[in-house]
């Protein structure tokens, strides 16, 4: 059976999506996986993200946890010390075990800190390593259960309208009335105390700022399918399917959403790397993950007391705000990508 797809510039606004099949192969234009990896920004950022990818695998590996550590996202400590130690400082109490690829890299048969030593002992490369591992964590959660929300209730207000319409909208511009951050950390601070001690070790922290940042990220996916919806629910295949008896269920699963679901795909893709950031900033503040446990902002919040020293401490902050940036540019090269495959009119206005 022929597939009806509104591909991005083979139909002009407004107009019903065409029958990609029905194209002579010189017009059919590649699938969307084919110019991702065909584009140099998202060359660079997927390159970027393996890398990362990788770091998180291999952890273990790179940097091996205590043998009887409860929990692995645990930063090991070397000792109590309140003074930052520089890069390559020996490890001198309850070291971790040595992995494989260590003396024959570095030519030394003890572990030092490749990445220096924060204030209380906690070790930075390891935090920065496993952090890795964190950060996919929560981007990749936080999108994911943001944009189900946001598609589920934007797709109820604009196919229903009426009632339903206006009822979604009211809740909607009252979430978007407080600014994202200062909401977040408000909603953070006050389901510490009800869910974080019941998550477990290191997790309650993560669980509280995760779902804080869901609860304030999904109106922006509402308010754009809606708006994408409104349009696509007036087009001919939609009032055909209606004519045939089709369940409403079917109508917007099978027909509008995926009409309608490629400027929200281009938003949470640009999303990802805010979201990354947003829980770094609750973790800074204290709001997310707990101490010690391995989080670039957690590593930055380290350096707070040595601020006006950072000339001399500079590796406290460097090595994880890095990996933070890094993090977050490949999702944002990868999410301009995106917007530049699945929307080609945005490449004109460069």
């Amino acid at each position: 059976m022929a597939s009806l797809v509104n591909q991005p510039g083979l139909t002009k606004a407004g107009s019903d999506p065409v029958d990609v099949d029905e194209l002579p192969p010189s017009r059919k234009p590649p699938s969307i996986p084919r110019q991702l990896l065909s584009n140099r920004l998202s060359q660079t950022g997927f390159i970027i993200l393996t890398l990362f990818a990788l770091i998180a695998l291999l952890a273990p590996v790179l940097a091996p946890p205590l043998p009887r550590a409860r929990d692995p996202m645990k930063i090991p400590r070397d000792g109590f010390g309140n003074v930052p130690e520089p890069p390559g400082t020996k490890w001198e109490r309850n070291p971790p075990p040595l992995p494989f690829w260590w003396e024959p890299l570095t030519g030394l048969d003890h572990w030092t800190h490749p990445f220096g030593v924060a204030s209380g002992g906690w070790d930075i490369y390891y935090g920065v390593i496993w952090g890795t591992r964190t950060a996919f964590v929560a981007g990749i959660v936080i999108t994911l259960f943001t944009v189900v929300i946001g598609v589920s209730l934007g797709t109820l207000s604009a196919f229903y309208g009426g009632k339903v319409d206006l009822v979604v909208q009211r809740i909607t511009e009252v979430f978007m009335a407080f600014p994202f951050l200062v909401a977040a950390m408000t909603a953070a601070t006050l389901l510490q105390p009800l869910i974080g001690g019941r998550a477990g070790i290191g997790s309650g922290g993560l669980l509280t700022a995760t779902i804080a940042i869901i609860i304030f990220g999904w109106m922006g996916y509402s308010r754009l399918i809606r708006g994408d919806i409104l349009s696509v629910r007036e087009r001919d295949y939609v009032m055909a399917a209606r004519a045939v008896g089709a369940r409403d269920r079917n109508i917007m699963i099978k027909h509008i959403i995926p009409n309608a679901i490629f400027p929200t795909l281009i938003l949470a893709s640009l999303n990802i790397g805010t979201y990354v950031t947003t829980f770094a900033a609750l973790s800074f503040l204290g709001l997310g993950a707990e101490q010690g446990f391995a989080d670039w902002g957690q590593l930055i919040s380290f350096a707070r007391n040595w601020i006006t020293t950072l000339d001399q401490y500079w590796y406290i902050v460097f090595f994880p705000s890095l990996a933070l940036v890094l993090f977050v540019l490949a999702w944002n090269l990868v999410g301009d990508a995106v917007r530049d495959v699945m929307d080609p009119r945005s490449r004109k206005t460069r």
